[in-house]
């Protein structure tokens, strides 16, 4: 959990905050995540993940585009002594992912924002939040 701001080098590397590392280890999975966003997952976290999709039918046309999109573009990462990782151009791409950047930890996972598509996400969801909240109780989960 937790929210961190820091800035893209010039080489494409990103300070992961010591909090982070504690958790994820000094090598971990980054892929393209949904909301135009990064996700980066703990080799544990991302095993299972792997799995799950792997167990998708290969019948099923969303099930296959789904597992593309996740595993075509993941990367695994491993940290510098300087506590950074290198990420690729095309998760970079995806991601608008420029100079200043947003890491947030989300449970099983972090998530690597550019700025200002966080900014923006996040005030949509300020304003819609009681919404959301309501409809929380569908997905079998309450306050």
């Amino acid at each position: 959990m937790g929210q961190y701001n820091h800035s893209i080098d010039a080489k494409g590397r990103v300070i992961i905050p010591a909090k982070f590392r504690d958790k994820l280890g000094n090598s971990f999975v980054v892929t393209k995540g949904l909301d135009e966003c990064l996700y980066g997952y703990a080799d544990e976290e991302w095993k299972a993940f792997e799995e799950k999709l792997g167990a998708l039918p290969i019948t099923n046309q969303n099930a296959r585009k789904f597992a593309r999109f996740l595993l075509a573009g993941a990367a695994e990462c491993e940290l510098d002594k300087q506590g950074r990782i290198l990420l690729p151009v095309v998760l970079r791409e995806y991601a608008g992912l420029d100079k200043d950047v947003v890491l947030v930890g989300t449970a099983s996972r972090i998530e690597i924002w550019s700025k200002e598509r966080w900014d923006k996400v996040n005030s949509e969801y300020e304003n819609d939040i009681d919404e959301i909240a309501a409809n929380m109780d569908s997905l079998g989960f309450s306050i």
